[in-house]
């Protein structure tokens, strides 16, 4: 239902995941018979989680660590690993500026032109680890660097930017055609951001295999700051879920929604799939990681935009290996380790046997969710209040 903002304007009224709640069901499951695998394209994955391109999270170590779980790791084929034949000291040179300094200064190191041959060499050090390999490039320079990833032994593309439409418009430059390029390709495609019904419809037409959804719920970006554009996520994803449905009955052919952005905890991975996800995508949860490149802070992809940064570096806390974070075991309660293990658990609970079935699961408007009872965890800034 449409509510009035002013005489001339109404809105849909959109919430976030942090408002929902899973309603339990009838039936309880075993976590054990529980069944989280699933397919992008023709790749059977274990774990329906992608680690997001932030050079903060991934580079070629975390990528083959996230790939032997069962997960896939996305390179940033435009970031420091590219950029950089050691990036090891670039890393160090951001993690030690002062606050009121890093924008400038990681804007400067960005500014250092990318090098076709490390966009190969990172592939190849990713196969190397005998996982599969993935990397992310902008709809700006995908047509100029896909060829060396691709040579490489790249087996997943994806395309991304803040907002990535299949209807460019530019008197400027000829824009890059989706629908013609995406199918021209011999590998499967993902393609985002988006956060509408229509704009994931329209990128489902491409041929991708998947459609990343997330406009600005990060905790490290500033785009609905800096921009105004936004939609909270759980309406996002539902939207998206929509269009994969109308999608599918116009063509039989499925794609995949992969959640992007705004979950910090397993219960909100949990409501991400309830809501119509089929994987989910993750950053600064990941550059938590003791293997993370970032060195206890994280950033985005657009923090160093030469004229509009929309993002920030954020400080993180270090709370475990990968594998503790992914799988576990968990050693604090606050949902933040064991991700994949809560996500199961939570499916489990609620008696669903695969993700398909968890995305039918009865959802409520829930604002008093993460406060009700919580006084005490609140105030002394443990558990859910921490």
């Amino acid at each position: 239902m449409d509510i009035e903002i002013g005489r001339g304007k109404t809105a849909r009224r959109a919430y976030g995941l942090d408002e929902i709640a899973i309603v339990p069901s009838r039936r309880t499951r075993d976590p054990e018979d529980v069944d989280i695998s699933w397919n992008l394209g023709d790749l059977h994955l274990d774990l329906p989680l992608l680690g997001s391109a932030l050079d903060s999270a991934m580079d070629p170590t975390t990528a083959g660590l996230i790939g032997e779980l069962g997960g896939l790791g996305v390179l940033n084929l435009e970031g420091i690993q590219t950029r950089y034949e050691d990036p090891s000291s670039v890393f160090e040179e951001i993690a030690s500026l002062p606050g009121e300094k890093a924008t400038r200064v990681m804007q400067e190191l960005y500014a250092e032109p990318i090098k076709e041959e490390l966009v190969f060499k990172r592939v190849q050090e990713i196969k190397d680890k005998g996982v599969i390999a993935a990397a992310s490039l902008t709809p700006q320079r995908v047509e100029k660097f896909h060829r060396a990833a691709l040579e490489a032994g790249l087996d997943v593309l994806v395309i991304q930017g803040t907002v990535v439409s299949a209807e460019h418009v530019s008197q400027q430059v000829e824009p890059l055609n989706l629908m013609e390029f995406i199918p021209s390709l011999n590998v499967p495609v993902v393609v985002g951001g988006c956060a509408s019904y229509s704009t994931a419809l329209h990128l489902m037409r491409t041929g991708a295999v998947g459609v990343l959804v997330g406009v600005g719920p990060g905790r490290i970006c500033t785009t609905r700051g800096v921009i105004g554009v936004g939609v909270p996520q759980a309406t996002a994803i539902a939207d998206a879920a929509a269009a994969r449905m109308r999608h599918y009955l116009e063509t039989g052919e499925y794609v995949n929604v992969i959640a992007d952005g705004g979950m910090r905890t397993g219960g909100e991975i949990s409501k991400a799939f309830t809501c119509g996800a089929d994987a989910i995508m993750l950053g600064s949860a990941l550059a938590k990681a003791e293997e993370a490149p970032g060195r206890g802070y994280s950033w985005g992809m657009a923090t160093f935009h030469p004229t509009l940064p929309r993002g920030t570096r954020i400080k993180t806390r270090i709370v475990g290996t990968m594998e503790e974070i992914l799988t576990g075991p968990a050693r604090e309660n606050d949902g933040t380790l064991n991700l994949m293990g809560a996500l199961r658990t939570s499916m489990a609970t609620t008696g669903y046997q695969n993700i398909k079935e968890f995305q039918k699961a009865e959802v409520m408007f829930a604002p008093s969710l993460a406060t009700e009872g919580k006084l005490e965890q609140n105030s002394q800034r443990v558990g859910m209040g921490s």
